[in-house]
């Protein structure tokens, strides 16, 4: 059983793992009961798998460990924990969900379990029939990114345009931890008592993991926003929330109530779900999160080619 901690060290924008396994959507998905008849055990299923594993290496988000381009490890980290459920789910009923749909359940109750609020999740989507190219996951923002209108650009390339929709699921960060790398922009800019202290923590030790939120760091709350108006954000594009006039009201009401950041996260997470994009909710339910599955087709006859030249040349 993992700890509430460990649990609370993911950071949730559900961005990261939509890109991977989701096609584009040009129409609203079904309510929680979309699969009741078919696998009525399967929230229940996603519920214990996200209690009892560290959720630590699930749905890291921009500027974490596993959403940077040149780290080989963001598709079979991201979806590991996707993938052990899916198998749980397909042998108790079938294949009749999508990696998509898992993962959307996954972190709702990962955000849940961390103390956060509760949301239905929009249920009935396909897995893509292709891999994400690389030219999809540099389309996330950077943590380096130093305007909000960069920002603001790279959310409503996913139908997310309102910026209270940006700055709601910013707040993911009120979770979770990265390495010096990752924030080495902010570090470097020494502008604040704190970028200096980042500056010499990571000088002293370069290796040490860095909490998103310095005030709750395992609590999904309202401590990031609390931390941005003192000016601790960790990411460059944590700090320009709080320095942009636009954002920068939205910033404040949301560290002064948890509550109105929790609504706001809900109804975000519910938009980022259904966000109208052409193309339409065309695909598959994969077999395994990892790849397609004429790409498994693909490597199943290959192998089995493999393995009777090897018989009849032994």
């Amino acid at each position: 059983m993992a700890t509430t901690g460990s649990r609370s060290t993911l950071v949730l924008v559900y961005l990261t793992v939509a890109v991977l396994v989701s096609p584009a959507l040009s129409a609203p998905l079904d309510g929680a009961g979309f699969h009741s008849a078919t696998c009525p055990q399967l929230e229940s299923i996603v519920f214990s798998s996200v209690q009892g594993c560290d959720a630590s290496v699930y749905l890291k988000g921009r500027g974490t460990e596993q959403a940077m381009g040149p780290n080989t490890t963001l598709q079979p980290r991201a979806l590991q924990l996707v993938e052990d459920i899916r198998a749980k789910v397909h042998a108790a009923c079938g294949p009749t969900v999508s990696c998509a749909d898992i993962s959307a359940l996954a972190t709702r109750d990962a955000v849940v379990l961390s103390g956060g609020p509760n949301y239905t999740v929009p249920q009935g989507q396909f897995d893509s029939l292709a891999p994400a190219s690389q030219n999809v996951v540099n389309g996330l923002p950077s943590p380096a990114t130093s305007s909000v209108s960069a920002l603001a650009r790279a959310f409503s390339g996913k139908g997310l345009r309102d910026l209270a929709d940006l700055v709601a699921l910013s707040g993911a960060h009120t979770v979770g931890r990265t390495g010096c790398p990752f924030f080495r922009d902010r570090a470097q800019r020494m502008d604040d008592a704190f970028s200096r202290r980042l500056a010499a923590n990571c000088s002293a030790a370069p290796n040490r993991l860095q909490n998103l939120d310095v005030v709750t760091p395992d609590l999904f709350d309202n401590g990031y926003y609390k931390a941005l108006v003192n000016s601790q954000g960790v990411f460059t594009s944590d700090m320009v929330l709080i320095k942009d006039r636009t954002t920068a009201p939205i910033v404040q009401q949301f560290a002064r109530n948890k509550d109105a950041f929790f609504a706001q996260f809900a109804k975000s997470m519910a938009k980022l779900a259904t966000a109208p994009r052409p193309g339409g909710n065309v695909g598959e339910i994969r077999r395994n999160c990892f790849s397609p599955n004429a790409l498994r087709a693909i490597d199943t006859v290959v192998e089995a080619g493999e393995e009777e030249g090897f018989t009849a040349s032994a």
